[in-house]
């Protein structure tokens, strides 16, 4: 009876631990997937790791504002970059970091909206387990898009400095 009631509590921990990690493999891929397409590589100038955008409302002087999207792949990053007017940043899948220079990094999830002032450094990307992904808004375009600074360092982005 007790060999019976063990190989039962064996097999259920072994389907746990399996559902688990296929979970996390279904969550990664749905997160990799998200809405839009995953768009273009960006280049290895403005990010550390793979970060993937699709543009949705292109530049013009009607409308003035960008929106796209953004998928980070876990540990991606974007370099320390200012927006003119700012930037408006819609959490739409994962997990991931947000911060503003001289500010603590924050933790964003799905559903977080995050306003980054205008002419502020800033920087933002995937947590180092879990991708993101984001749409981004930028708004009054005639005053410029963006400025792309240096790297975030690996003290930054785990939040040490």
């Amino acid at each position: 009876m007790k060999k019976i009631r063990l190989a039962g509590l064996t097999a259920l921990v072994i389907l746990l631990h399996s559902c688990s990690v296929n979970s996390r493999k279904q969550s990664a891929n749905a997160i990799e997937k998200g809405i839009f397409p995953k768009g273009a590589l960006g280049p290895s100038t403005t990010f550390t790791g793979k970060a993937w955008n699709t543009g949705l409302v292109p530049h013009d002087s009607v409308y003035t504002t960008v929106i796209g999207n953004v998928y980070f792949e876990p540990g991606a990053r974007s370099n320390w970059h200012s927006h003119p007017s700012g930037q408006i940043l819609i959490i739409t899948d994962g997990v991931g970091y947000h911060q503003i220079k001289g500010q603590p990094r924050q933790t964003l999830r799905k559903g977080d909206v995050i306003k980054c002032p205008p002419n502020t450094l800033h920087w933002h990307g995937a947590s180092e387990e879990v991708g993101l992904q984001q749409m981004y808004i930028l708004p009054n375009t005639d005053k410029g898009i963006v400025q792309w600074l240096n790297p975030v360092s690996d003290e930054e982005y785990k939040g040490l400095k």
